[in-house]
């Protein structure tokens, strides 16, 4: 796993969201983007990660940041996270994981005591030229929000 670091060019992607439409970085040129990994949609971890983004998204818009969560979750099971968690951002399916290995956050996980590969829970604030500002890689998922709200507002 080679995780990209702040100052290194984000890598350019075109993912399927939630209404199987593609969606690019690109599209996002001038405004901040995190770009936050996340391991499968309505899982106990994801959603409290989701919902407190969800809760805070005024704020976020307020600072010119855009939310996209991706997952290799189908684009079929996107909507119903969406719709039971009521999330007001758009999440991306990337069923082959390679926009997670170009950023370097798919590799080997130990969970219970079994290793498999995975996307490990970190998040990219992009800036408006489409470079890596930070990078979140330490957190709980309940404080992710406040994280990346309190880098942003420093």
């Amino acid at each position: 796993m080679n995780r990209l670091t702040a100052g290194e060019t984000a890598p350019e992607f075109a993912l399927p969201n939630e209404k199987g439409e593609t969606v690019k970085l690109s599209d996002f040129s001038g405004k901040k983007v995190l770009v936050y990994f996340y391991p499968k949609a309505m899982t106990p971890g994801c959603t409290v990660q989701a919902q407190n983004l969800r809760d805070n998204k005024s704020e976020l818009d307020k600072l010119n940041v855009v939310v996209l969560g991706i997952s290799p979750d189908a684009v079929k099971r996107l909507p119903k996270f969406i719709d039971k968690e009521q999330l007001n951002f758009s999440l991306l399916s990337d069923e082959d994981h390679a926009v997670a290995e170009a950023f370097g956050v798919w590799g080997l996980k130990k969970f219970m005591g079994k290793e498999y590969d995975g996307i490990h829970r970190i998040s990219f604030l992009i800036n408006e030229q489409g470079v890596i500002e930070h990078v979140f890689d330490k957190f709980k998922t309940k404080d992710h929000h406040q994280v990346v709200l309190d880098y942003l507002n420093q």
